[in-house]
């Protein structure tokens, strides 16, 4: 990989690939067995300060913990550990209240860092409060998920969500240093790394169909985290995103690409009020399905173009259309567009869309009419 550089770490060989920011420039990690000599993985000496390590119930042991006692060797008096509930819904102002409260009630200071141990839920979260407290602290992000390390803890957004919309309370905040432990997929539920994978198709299908006709090959040893095909898809995932974060830091032009399916998706986990019947990745995936529809219908793709990806992403397991959500959506497509409609990507009123020309083209497009967007919608939950 030519964004990429080999390091070797105490336990393991890793791979580091650069996120080229300036002032802001940080490694990304990849490799085995990380989690239990993570200090070694950060820029800076931590002798001396306080430590934070925040993550969720169902991560807290083993990753956590892992995390906890390796910063303990290092800082044994001033390490502090916080598990929140598991979930889409923990990403909410009550939340970031509590973990604010948490870094005050125990000496945050300037120079303390903080970990971010888990999926993207706690890395952004812990990313969004790392940049608020004192006016900004350190953060690491220790992504122990296959969708967060392939997309969410990479890039620098941080948000929580509120009931008009996901993630429209946030900043841009780059942390420190990525430490990708591809050993914590194990401890994942199929689902997850499935929903997960959706992310990293989503490379493939923006600008590199060499990647996604790899996938078509290989997206099954993937999602059995094969070794070698998961290792090799989370660093072609994370030098993707790497090469659009440096072009393009604050999504003002070329990163909004990776927002592919966003739109759909994010309505329809809205509808799905974060209950569980629905991930992001599952969500992403209908929506990268809907974002080909609406392609072909304009008349900028095959039809073809969209049955392919349609037909991967069903063959790995991942739904592809709205019908395919359970329980149901008690929603229809009218009330789906006006949730879109309070989307990011809504700029002097005008929502963009991230359409495609083929698998591997994609761009921006604006004035798409609500009607072609609610049909496409309406076929989707009927499932035709």
């Amino acid at each position: 990989m030519d964004s990429a550089k080999q390091a070797k770490g105490p336990q393991s060989e890793t791979v580091v690939v650069p996120i080229d920011l300036g002032e802001r420039s940080y490694d990304i990690h990849i490799g085995r067995n990380l989690l239990s000599h993570i200090q070694d993985y950060v820029p800076m000496d931590l002798k001396g300060r306080t430590l934070f390590v925040l993550t969720d119930e169902n991560v807290s042991n083993p990753h956590g913990g892992q995390v906890y006692e390796a910063l303990k060797s290092v800082r044994p008096e001033s390490v502090q550990l916080l598990a929140l509930p598991a979930g889409e819904q923990t990403k909410s102002f009550a939340n970031l209240e509590r973990v604010v409260a948490w870094l005050l009630d125990h000496g945050v200071e300037r120079d303390s860092v903080l970990f971010a141990v888990g999926g993207g839920v706690i890395g952004d979260l812990g990313g969004f409060a790392a940049a608020t407290i004192m006016r900004g602290i350190a953060f690491v992000q220790v992504p122990t998920t296959l969708l967060a390390q392939v997309d969410s803890s990479v890039g620098g957004k941080t948000a929580i969500n509120v009931p008009q919309g996901k993630n429209l309370v946030g900043a841009f905040y780059q942390p420190v240093s990525v430490v990708c432990d591809i050993e914590t997929l194990k401890t994942l539920p199929r689902r997850e790394v499935l929903a997960g994978y959706a992310e990293t198709v989503k490379y493939g299908l923006i600008n590199d169909p060499e990647f996604f006709i790899w996938l078509e090959k290989e997206g099954q040893k993937v999602c059995d985290l094969d070794p070698e095909p998961v290792s090799k898809a989370v660093e072609i995932s994370c030098r993707k995103k790497a090469e659009i974060v440096k072009e393009d830091e604050k999504e003002s032009g070329v990163r909004a690409l990776l927002n592919l399916g966003h739109t759909f998706g994010h309505a329809l986990e809205i509808a799905a009020g974060y209950d569980g019947r629905l991930l992001h990745g599952e969500a992403v995936a209908i929506g990268m399905v809907l974002a080909f529809h609406l392609s072909h219908r304009l008349g900028l793709c095959a039809e073809e173009e969209g049955s392919r990806v349609e037909s991967h992403l069903t063959e790995i397991g991942l739904p592809t259309r709205i019908n395919m959500i359970f329980p149901p959506l008690e929603t229809d497509a009218k009330e789906l567009m006006s949730y879109m409609k309070h989307d990011k990507k809504v700029s002097l009123g005008v929502l963009s869309y991230i359409v495609v020309n083929s698998i591997g083209k994609a761009h921006v497009m604006q004035g798409v009419s609500d009607e072609d967007v609610i049909e496409i919608l309406q076929h989707s939950i009927d499932g035709t």
